[in-house]
């Protein structure tokens, strides 16, 4: 087993857990290791069923794509012993040929290492309850998202599937036994231990480390500034109440997609803003479509999956694709590919209440929207007809653009943000719901 190729990008991947030991029995495409890139990390399943003989590759280490990770057994045929075999031809001479002894290739002593951090010969002399046990502690990026929204541990659930590995159905029994269970009242909880020492000291994780490299690279690269607006969207309030959460498509309407869908019509107005700068040929591409990026926190770090040709989608296909990509982000399921490739940012840290920050540029491109949270306040509001002031509770929100000042001038990046906020505070989104303009 071999490196896999993640994604057109991606030239390495770094072994971040093991999913069954040496000795061990492994079908057809079930998962077998999981690998981390700079991009994403998921799952990978081996090609054909076979025996795990020896892993080459222990945890945390970061190998090219097609470096050897593992020897299997396929069909009863140890690979080692093959390659062992095969004659390795010499190059000619030009004077009489003398034929090469065949050479060995020697597979790379590594120290096999289970998925828990334990020698995997432990995992191969185990017995079948324990290999069930050890799967049993190695849910799927998937599983453990839906054990952590039902409140349980992978010791609360009984495998089913392949190797002792959790299903989903697995959880879902597990769910109705709790609630079929009488309830008995828990103990309460012990006060928590503190540490004396207080410092706790870990090393960064491969995703968080990439992420610190390449926000120290881009504040160090592109002239950053910001510019923030305030945008009054009452009528988009009022838009999502008569539409409820648009169940009979399937979404939730969150605010979201309506910054998003006016971001990309100011976008088509202002192309200067959707584009990427290449400062080692000193070039800059405006770029025709619109691939937007959608900032999504999850538990490894932000993530930006992308949004291919936003500028063809309507107000509720745009909701539908950050619906998919944030939870196929969450879960890990996202492929590298998806998580490169765009050509403009969104990012809601109004999701967490934050009113607005000054977001940092995703390089190489030039620009990011980032979305405050939207609070009722009162506010100044003009009579359109006569020009009389008055006092009104308005929903209210901060839009901040961070900008490539080497590019971009703080007139256009104005103007940008003038017609999002103008697209806005008019509503004009009902058609896209399949309502009736009110």
């Amino acid at each position: 087993m071999v490196m896999p190729q993640l994604g057109e990008t991606v030239s390495e991947g770094t072994i971040t857990r093991w999913l069954r030991g040496q000795g061990d029995t492994v079908a057809a495409d079930e998962p077998l290791v999981e690998i981390a890139t700079d991009k994403v990390s998921m799952e990978v399943p081996t090609l054909r069923a076979g025996v795990l003989l020896e892993v080459l590759v222990k945890e945390g280490e970061t190998v090219p794509v097609g470096a050897a990770l593992a020897w299997l057994e396929v069909d009863g045929e140890d690979a080692r012993a093959t390659v062992a075999a095969e004659p390795v031809a010499a190059e000619p001479v030009a004077a009489e040929p003398v034929a090469a002894e065949p050479v060995a290739a020697e597979p790379v002593a590594a120290e096999p290492v289970a998925a828990d951090g334990t020698a995997a010969a432990d995992s191969a002399n185990a017995t079948p309850a324990a290999r069930a046990d050890l799967g049993e502690r190695r849910p799927s990026p998937l599983i453990r998202r839906l054990l952590e929204e039902a409140g349980l541990t992978a010791a609360d659930v009984k495998p089913s599937g392949p190797g002792g590995r959790i299903t989903r159905e697995d959880v879902s029994a597990a769910v109705a036994a709790r609630l079929a269970a009488p309830s008995t009242p828990e103990p309460a909880p012990a006060p928590p231990k503190r540490d004396p020492g207080g410092d706790h000291t870990q090393p960064l994780s491969r995703v968080r480390a990439v992420i610190a490299e390449r926000m120290v690279t881009s504040l160090h690269t592109s002239a950053q500034l910001t510019s923030v607006v305030e945008v009054d969207v009452t009528r988009i309030a009022q838009l999502r109440v008569r539409a409820g959460s648009a169940a009979a498509r399937g979404v939730k309407l969150s605010y979201l997609p309506f910054f998003a869908r006016a971001a990309v019509e100011a976008l088509e107005a202002q192309p200067d803003l959707n584009a990427s700068v290449d400062t080692a040929a000193g070039t800059v591409s405006h770029h025709s479509a619109i691939h937007l990026a959608v900032a999504v926190d999850t538990e490894r770090g932000l993530l930006a999956p992308v949004i291919r040709d936003a500028g063809r989608l309507s107000l509720v296909g745009i909701a539908m694709a950050i619906a998919d990509v944030a939870a196929r982000t969450r879960d890990g399921t996202i492929t590298a590919d998806e998580l490169s490739g765009g050509t403009f940012t969104i990012t809601n840290t109004g999701s967490r209440g934050a009113l607005f920050d000054t977001p940092i540029i995703n390089q190489p491109q030039v620009a990011i929207l980032g979305t405050g949270a939207v609070v009722r306040r009162p506010v100044v509001v003009t009579d359109p007809d006569n020009g009389a002031e008055a006092i009104a509770i308005r929903s209210m929100a901060f839009l901040a653009l961070t900008y490539d000042h080497r590019l971009i001038d703080g007139a256009a990046a104005a103007k940008f943000l003038v017609a999002v906020r103008k697209r806005l505070e008019e509503g004009r989104f009902s058609p896209d719901l399949g309502l009736s303009e009110s």
